[in-house]
């Protein structure tokens, strides 16, 4: 948790990673998140449930959550919810195109935002191909 809280249980401003998948190194701004990395801190504190992980094992405080671990349980909450598209990355995914649409299209925004490193890549990862394009041209009036 150290990567994302101070000692003092304040959030930090930036966490700093690396893309596993790339290796290269990625800055997360995590004041818009704030209030809700707070909240999220503060119920394993009420429970006294310490663990130095943010998203530890459910079995074991000890451990982190692993990715594999993370994919069944939002596929058992796709289940839940009738949703059989939810991963990994459906937030993520959401986030961006959430981005990208309030930004007024910025898709070279969203594509440092990803860490991509083309902005072909992240039309790609957005399923922003060319008929999904075309869908949203038609809606425009040219006048």
């Amino acid at each position: 948790m150290g990567d994302v809280f101070n000692e003092n249980g304040t959030v930090r401003q930036n966490a700093f990673i690396h893309d596993r998948k790339t290796g290269k190194p990625n800055t997360l701004y995590l004041k818009p998140v704030q209030t809700e990395l707070l909240l999220y801190r503060q119920w394993p504190l009420d429970h006294k449930l310490a663990s130095e992980w943010l998203l530890p094992s459910i079995q074991h405080l000890d451990w982190y959550l692993t990715e594999k671990q993370f994919y069944k349980i939002m596929s058992k909450v796709g289940d839940l919810l009738g949703i059989n598209y939810l991963g990994t990355h459906t937030m993520r995914k959401t986030e961006a195109y959430r981005v990208y649409t309030q930004s007024n299209y910025n898709i070279g925004r969203v594509m440092r935002l990803l860490n991509h490193s083309s902005e072909s890549m992240t039309l790609t990862y957005l399923s922003l191909d060319q008929a999904s394009q075309e869908t949203m041209l038609d809606q425009i009036d040219f006048g």
